[in-house]
């Protein structure tokens, strides 16, 4: 009998001494629905990935979050069509869900947070911080920033070197007839400053309707757009539908450039990467 007793005590005292600095998440494993293509690639780097049970449409990295459920696109999401994936845990960007979807989801019990959009290297740090914390797994959220730092620093060495100031402007493309330009206020002049480029487009806010003579104006020496912008035009040979911009240096020159839309837009851990790959790219 003082023999297991014994066992029994030394069982304890070895499990009582185990190593306290190791990080753990919560223990419970839940069902999260993610809505937000950045909020949805922090979590699945800090590590919680495999407990994403769908997401929405803008959800398009890692590749493994595209083969989940979608729940669609901001004001197309529906309640019900969440409700059904029995979610216990949906964490969003802030407006992108209607105020009629949040207040059926709160009547339904489910537990939902809202986070903001970075557009900016310090809020995207934040929103790091903020999900870590969330998750208690803030060891693994300070060495996300650190890699983060890592790419700026990169990009910061690259531009001390090459320190011309490209002019270049924005072009969000849904088709031939449906073709915006991005101003002030929004990712494209973010990531074109932290690029060390200079936005053509001034005075300003958010997005416009392109015309011939904006584009004749602003005389950019690079455009950008997103990989499925140029799709929609039919590919870089269908830019010239876009009455104007056939006239920029830009497309006389061929300076054409297209970024998959999450990878630049987003503003999440990759943003440094994003924004070296688009600073060499605007100086061939």
């Amino acid at each position: 009998m003082i023999r297991k007793f014994n066992l029994v005590f030394i069982i304890l005292m070895v499990s009582c001494k185990a190593p306290q600095n190791q990080e753990s998440a919560p223990s419970e494993s839940r069902k999260i629905i993610t809505a937000g293509g950045t909020v949805t690639e922090i979590v699945d780097a800090l590590g919680f990935g495999d407990q994403i049970i769908a997401t929405d449409i803008t959800s398009t990295y890692p590749a493994s979050m595209q083969i989940l459920p979608s729940i669609g696109y901001r004001n197309q999401i529906k309640a019900e069509g969440i409700l059904a994936l029995g979610p216990d845990l949906i964490l969003a960007e802030e407006g992108y869900l209607s105020e009629d979807v949040v207040n059926q989801l709160k009547s339904a019990q489910i537990e939902i947070h809202f986070f903001k959009k970075p557009i900016q290297v310090e809020e995207t740090k934040k929103l790091i911080t903020d999900l870590a914390a969330f998750f208690e797994a803030q060891v693994k959220g300070n060495r996300i920033i650190d890699e983060l730092q890592a790419d700026l620093d990169s990009l910061k060495s690259y531009l001390v070197l090459n320190n011309s100031s490209p002019k270049a402007a924005f072009i969000m493309a849904r088709g031939p007839q449906t073709v915006f330009m991005a101003g002030e206020d929004t990712f494209a002049q973010s990531i074109f400053e932290l690029a060390g480029l200079q936005p053509a487009a001034s005075g300003f806010k958010d997005f416009v309707p392109v015309t011939p003579e904006a584009l004749v104006t602003l005389n950019p020496d690079f455009l950008v757009f997103f990989d499925s912008g140029i799709e929609s035009l039919g590919g870089k040979e269908g830019l010239a539908q876009v009455k104007g911009l056939s006239e920029t240096p830009a497309f006389k020159n061929g300076h054409i450039l297209s970024f998959d839309g999450h990878y630049l837009s987003g503003f999440g851990p990759r943003v440094g990467k994003a924004a070296l790959e688009l600073a060499k790219a605007a100086r061939p």
